[in-house]
């Protein structure tokens, strides 16, 4: 079972299909829709709380079907030259990742706009896109044998700038809500960082442990980044608050444990900086116990019912909801715990409610040909929500108004060449 958590909405992809829920209470998770089409799903996207669907399935790896799975028709599918290890998609852009190479694609009409080729070898597909469409960064290895971070520009198809985060191999990647914000995490999993973006200032490091070197399976910050959650192959989750010490914090009182502290703070002033800066970093602001431990899980951290909640999901096919204390942090405490295999609720209807109204969208006036224009350049498009103004401009640049891809006739056109297969371009 692969599983994707984000906010309130998950995607779960299984041996038989793939199934949608949303979460709009704790104690009310409703199956949105379950598909039996394509068997043995092991990637499906969708895009937020939308009808536009990404699948990729065992039985045919090298290629991706993007589905309206409230109209059940496919929009288009595409082929790729070897097996497709990751998609990420936002309003704006769609990313396919194979090993050595990545694909970008214009989710308005399903365009090819570049292809990064020769990328170092990138065996489990890692890479991150920026959900906020106005700043498409993608972040993604390298290097093979370092911990180097590849900034690329989505939205100017150039290549922003490189960061060399870790001194090992990377093992996660993740975007703030914004894109302003790059955590990191390496193959070792002792210590997080996180970046300014575009410029790659590193901004705070946390250290998980350094007992034993972990596999950090999720890395995701909360919507108003205020926190980020790590989650490994441990029974333990970890949960840091980015906040910038000062000098001007409380007294404390004066107990043993205090003075230790003081005592261990000033001694760090006579170490190596390498070792001081390891021995000074904060400890999780809090944490969560799981009663498993060697299962992939991926986490979220979303507000529900106007309280912070950390959302756990298993491989084996559950959902852990926690509270989250945003004052003091602590022991996270498990509040429900709903299983995703079982027969869910179907509200097809219900889907629609779960994200506050966005004003009229450009993107619904995408060109509706049978066929996509041939040229390089599309009818410029208009806040008003009309392609009618007759501006030219070159088809990877867009308005600044917030694009909603909610309707059926804002998705790519379906036009009779739907599938393509896409080849590597020559150098």
């Amino acid at each position: 079972v692969f599983l994707l958590c984000l906010c309130s909405s998950l995607a779960i992809g299984t041996t038989t299909g793939y199934r949608l829920f949303s979460l709009s209470s704790v104690e009310q998770l409703d199956q949105v829709h379950e598909s039996n089409e394509i068997p043995d799903v092991y990637i499906v996207e969708r895009l937020f709380s939308s009808s536009l669907v990404v699948v990729v399935s065992h039985a045919r790896p090298q290629q991706m079907n993007v589905y309206h799975f409230k109209k059940g028709t496919e929009i288009c599918n595409y082929s790729y030259a070897t097996k497709i290890l990751s998609i990420r998609l936002n309003r704006q852009r769609l990313v396919v990742c194979l090993e050595e190479s990545i694909y970008i694609h214009n989710i308005k009409d399903m365009k090819l706009l570049k292809t990064i080729m020769d990328t170092p070898p990138n065996t489990t597909g890692l890479c991150a896109l920026s959900i906020n469409h106005a700043n498409s960064y993608l972040a993604y290895p390298g290097s093979a044998t370092s911990g180097e971070i590849a900034l690329y520009d989505g939205n100017t198809l150039k290549t922003a700038c490189t960061i060399p985060a870790h001194d090992g191999p990377l093992a996660a990647l993740a975007f703030n809500s914004t894109g302003s914000k790059l955590a990191s995490a390496s193959e070792k999993g002792t210590v997080i960082r996180v970046f300014s973006i575009p410029g790659g200032q590193k901004l705070y490091e946390f250290r998980r442990g350094m007992k034993r070197y972990v596999n950090i399976s999720s890395l995701v910050f909360s919507m108003d980044s205020q926190f980020l959650c790590a989650s490994s192959n441990t029974e333990t989750v970890h949960i840091f608050k980015l906040e910038h010490l000062t000098d001007s914090r409380p007294e404390e009182p004066p107990t043993w444990s205090g003075y230790m502290g003081k005592m261990f703070q000033a001694a760090t002033n006579y170490l190596p900086a390498q070792v001081s800066g390891m021995m000074s970093q904060d400890r999780a602001f809090a944490t969560v116990r799981l009663n498993i431990s060697g299962q992939r899980n991926i986490c979220a951290l979303s507000t529900i019912q106007k309280l912070p909640r950390l959302l756990v999901t298993t491989s084996d096919g559950h959902l852990y909801i926690y509270n989250l204390d945003p004052q003091d942090g602590g022991e996270c405490v498990l509040i429900k715990n709903h299983s995703l295999l079982g027969s869910g609720k179907m509200e097809e209807n219900k889907e629609n409610n779960l994200q506050p109204p966005v004003p009229q969208s450009y993107a619904a006036t995408v060109a509706r040909q049978s066929t996509v224009p041939s040229t390089s350049t599309m009818p410029g498009y208009s806040e008003d929500g009309g392609a009618l103004r007759g501006e030219v401009i070159p088809e990877h640049e867009f308005a600044t108004g917030p694009v909603c891809l909610d309707d059926e006739n804002e998705f790519p056109p379906v036009t009779g060449d739907g599938a393509k297969m896409v080849k590597p371009k020559q150098r």
